[in-house]
């Protein structure tokens, strides 16, 4: 049976379409409040990145199973071995076992492809890990989210090697208000700007970045400094920029009423 066009899902089960929505509220949580230049550190917590990777070969089993479900059951068996190996320690074992799932363009296989582009981040492997991420960036018959999560990740993992030209025409479609992935593409292309010396573009980025409340708060933080340091005012209300830096309520004025 032929595999359906990445733009169309076949009607889902009320309980399918809950736990797809789950999935893609967990994958751009994730991603979102992940700061893209701590990924090698998070990776070495690797229960916690194998849970989120798990979910997204999960969301990519429920879409594409319907051609070859006794097939995408036995990946999905083979890519929790080698989470187990990951769990344990077992990194080049794990390794292996991933190899040999990631050979594929389903769910499973792209899952094993990011988890592999992990190790490789965590073994200062930038361009073993930037090309992984691209084969699950640039496959078509993926979800979009997962594709766009994999071209940011691509990204920062190889953000030192790239021209800054390189880094906006990639991302830059991704750093637009209201997209999900606009605080950690957005912080990119900023850096891309600065690199190639335009700081009245960089500037004014960091400054929207800083004041959107969709975006993670260690972003906007991050922003807000480096726009400061640009010269460009990203601070509106001087006690509530003070009370999220530091993580305390904003103090209400005492109301005194009269006897």
């Amino acid at each position: 049976m032929a595999k359906p066009p990445a733009t169309s899902i076949t009607p889902a089960t009320p309980k399918r379409d809950r736990e797809q929505d789950m999935l893609m509220r967990e994958v751009d949580e994730a991603v979102r409040q992940d700061e893209v230049s701590n990924f090698a550190r998070k990776y070495g917590v690797p229960l916690g990145i194998a849970f989120l990777v798990l979910m997204a070969a999960y969301g990519g089993w429920l879409i594409y199973n319907a051609s070859n479900r006794s097939s995408m059951e036995d990946r999905s068996n083979e890519l929790v071995q080698a989470l187990d190996e990951l769990e344990a320690g077992n990194i080049n074992l794990a390794d292996t076992k991933l190899a040999a799932v990631a050979e594929g363009t389903d769910g499973a296989a792209a899952a094993a492809a990011m988890l592999q582009a992990g190790i490789a981040i965590q073994q200062d492997r930038p361009a073993d890990a930037g090309a992984l991420f691209d084969r699950v960036a640039n496959n078509d018959d993926l979800p979009a989210e997962l594709r766009d999560i994999a071209a940011i990740r691509s990204v920062a993992t190889q953000f030192d090697t790239m021209e800054p030209a390189q880094v906006i025409a990639r991302i830059g479609p991704l750093a637009q208000p209201g997209n999900p992935y606009y605080g950690s593409a957005g912080e990119l292309v900023a850096h891309a700007y600065l690199a190639q010396g335009q700081r009245d573009q960089a500037g004014p980025l960091l400054v929207a970045i800083s004041k959107d409340e969709a975006v993670p708060t260690s972003i906007r933080g991050r922003t807000r400094q480096l726009a400061g340091l640009l010269g460009f005012d990203a601070i509106d209300d001087v006690d509530a920029a003070l009370a999220e830096i530091t993580g305390q309520e904003e103090e209400q004025p005492t109301v005194q009423l009269a006897e």
